[in-house]
């Protein structure tokens, strides 16, 4: 990627992959790699441009790290791709990149996460086919490899590993994905339980379709607030009259399915991750801005079905791709007190990759290893979600914005109201948002920015007496209701730090978003039709958040925030039900008055996983 696009909150060497191995202190002066270049023949004739960067060394075979990618394989010269990748040098590995199809300098027509080909079309391709095909031709041309590949990425670039996992060629012995997308539109980058992630979708959409290579969304987008931008757009049927004009694929799809239809679910994964082919490392971070649903669930598919045990998931405290450059001690202003993006790759990476390539050494994987924020230390878990030690609990919302997990009052009608309004919509983060700046770090954002907004509600527990510790799978009840007939629901999860906050002063009162996601109010019956929601009337909405592992110190405060919108990250619902959001016109949209209810079976809560006395086994 273009180094002036940095929408996605990573340099053009992450994006590739290889900054996951990021420059690192080395023991050795790294031996230098030899390159060649080839276009590649796929079986259809399409060629895909490939570099080959090997070992110059021949006292041993090394395996092959293949590492393709639709954001461009650029032109580092041998001695960049051994200063960048110090440990894997020295253990040796043959690196290859490849430009998807379609991208860059390789052939052939590019489809947005090309959906899996019918197994009965012996002619038909996809990102597995390729895959297969290009591994078929390494190991017949490239010189002094040990029959093993191994397979990784990072977003796009996971994808494409989880992709070559589908039927995977005999040789590929290991696959890495971190941060893979599983399903677009339940939880990854472009929705969200039925809403649309705007900004992202447009933006996203518009630098990959528009041009083979990066384009720049900036020429289109030249506010230097965009949240002005997107509001002055209107309705979502001005992208087309005004900018797309047909030209951009995935913005049809978004258009033109705007529910959970069979296209969805064809692209996402659940369908096809039926089997543990592959050795695989899962990686996930808790603040990841674009992929968190993703690399949980894959595990989560995969699980169901790891007989050999060879499946592992891995979370830490990173947003997007942060596990693959720098020390992973800080994530805004969030400190962690170690380097955990170091350990991951130094501990965790390179021994997965050299038990399973080189049959060297042992990765010594739990079946779930995980980064607890707020105690700040790696946690070893034997299943995921945890299963033992673990008590069920509610975090009720109660009256005067209090929280606690005491059973509220039986009377069914205790609520809180306030008005949301889709013309002054609450932005996702501090204002100006920037198109080049930001969005890397938005979910570590002080939450008081929105704190006390009228169309923002919060509830706060007491201070803690003791650590709170949850760990697994959050589900938000919200019992509400709306005068409208749509509306969406924002539920945050947040860990309020005390005014007093010796450790930091500056960190005094920060309120740290833990998890938080949006409901789609249409879909609370079935995702795949959609329907008016009956004005005043009560409705049940589960918003699950799909992991956490997170202490809530002793003296800290515990918060619940809910809203009804979220913008530009997340569309303007328009709050009056329209078949298809897409179309509406400027005259559906209106202000609705929300109503959180509070009391006896309309108990609005947040489910938490909460760790016994005893707890899991720690690790450093």
């Amino acid at each position: 990627m273009k180094k002036a696009i940095n929408y996605l909150g990573l340099s053009v060497i992450t994006l590739i992959f290889i900054a996951t191995f990021a420059p690192v202190s080395a023991q050795t002066e790294p031996p230098p790699f030899t390159r060649n270049d080839a276009m590649i023949a796929m079986r259809d004739g399409v060629r895909l441009n490939t570099r080959i960067y090997a070992p110059a060394r021949t006292d041993e075979q090394f395996p092959v790290l293949l590492l393709r990618t639709p954001y461009g394989i650029g032109n580092a010269a041998p001695a960049q791709i051994a200063a960048t990748l110090p440990e894997l040098t020295a253990a040796g590995f043959i690196i290859v990149q490849q430009d998807i199809r379609g991208r860059f300098k390789s052939e052939g027509q590019f489809v947005m996460l090309r959906q899996p080909r019918d197994s009965k079309d012996k002619n038909a391709i996809d990102e597995s086919t390729d895959t297969y095909d290009t591994i078929e031709w390494l190991l017949k041309n490239v010189s002094n490899n040990n029959g093993r590949v191994g397979i990784a990425g990072t977003s796009y670039g996971a994808w494409l590993s989880v992709m070559a996992m589908l039927d995977p060629h005999p040789a590929l012995k290991a696959v890495v994905q971190q941060a893979s997308p599983a399903d677009m539109w339940m939880g990854d980058d472009f929705h969200h339980n039925g809403a649309f992630r705007l900004s992202y979708g447009f933006e996203y959409a518009y630098m990959m379709e528009s041009s083979k290579e990066i384009a720049d969304v900036s020429k289109v987008i030249d506010t230097f607030d965009t949240y002005e931008w997107y509001l002055k757009l209107g309705s979502l049927a001005n992208v087309e009259t005004k900018y797309f004009r047909g030209q951009i694929p995935s913005w049809r799809d978004f258009a033109t399915r705007p529910d959970y239809d069979d296209f969805w679910k064809r692209q996402a994964f659940a369908p096809w991750l039926n089997r543990v082919t592959v050795p695989t490392l899962n990686v996930a971070g808790w603040w990841d801005q674009e992929d968190f649903y993703g690399p949980i669930k894959i595990y989560e598919l995969l699980e169901r079905h790891d007989k050999a045990n060879q499946n592992f998931l891995v979370v830490g405290p990173w947003n997007h791709g942060s596990w693959s450059r720098g020390e992973g001690r800080k994530l805004g202003k969030i400190d962690f007190g170690s380097a955990t993006a170091e350990h991951y790759r130094r501990k965790i990476l390179v021994p997965f990759l050299a038990h399973y390539l080189k049959g060297k050494g042992s990765h010594e994987l739990p079946e779930a290893l995980t980064f607890r924020t707020g105690a700040n230390e790696w946690v070893r878990h034997n299943a995921w979600p945890p299963k033992h030690d673990v008590v069920d609990r509610k975090l009720y919302l109660q009256k005067d914005r209090t929280l606690s997990f005491s059973i509220p009052p039986a009377t069914d009608q205790l609520f809180d109201s306030y008005i949301s309004d889709p013309a002054n919509p609450v932005p996702y983060r501090p204002r100006p948002i920037k198109l080049r700046s930001g969005w890397s770090t938005w979910l570590v954002e002080d939450q008081r920015f929105v704190d006390h907004r009228p169309d923002v509600f919060s509830w706060v527990s007491e201070p803690l007496k003791e650590d709170v510790v949850v760990s697994g799978r959050i589900v938000a009840h919200l019992f509400a209701s709306t005068t409208g007939t749509d509306s969406d629901w924002i539920v945050k999860l947040i860990d309020v730090y005390p005014q007093k906050y010796e450790a930091d002063p500056e960190m005094g009162g920060f309120q740290l978003m833990i998890a938080g996601d949006v409901f789609r109010g249409r879909y609370v019956h079935s995702f795949e039709k959609p329907q008016p929601i009956p004005a005043n009337s009560v409705q049940h909405y589960q918003i699950p958040f799909p992991a956490n592992d997170h202490a809530f110190r002793k003296g800290h405060r515990i918060m619940v925030q809910v809203q009804s919108t979220w913008f530009p990250v997340i569309d303007r619902n328009p709050q009056r039900f329209v078949p298809n959001i897409f179309l509406a016109k400027e005259s559906d949209f209106q202000p609705a008055t929300q109503r959180v209810f509070r009391s006896g079976r309309h108990a609005s809560h947040i489910a938490v996983p909460v760790v016994g006395q005893h707890g899991d086994k720690a690790s450093n």
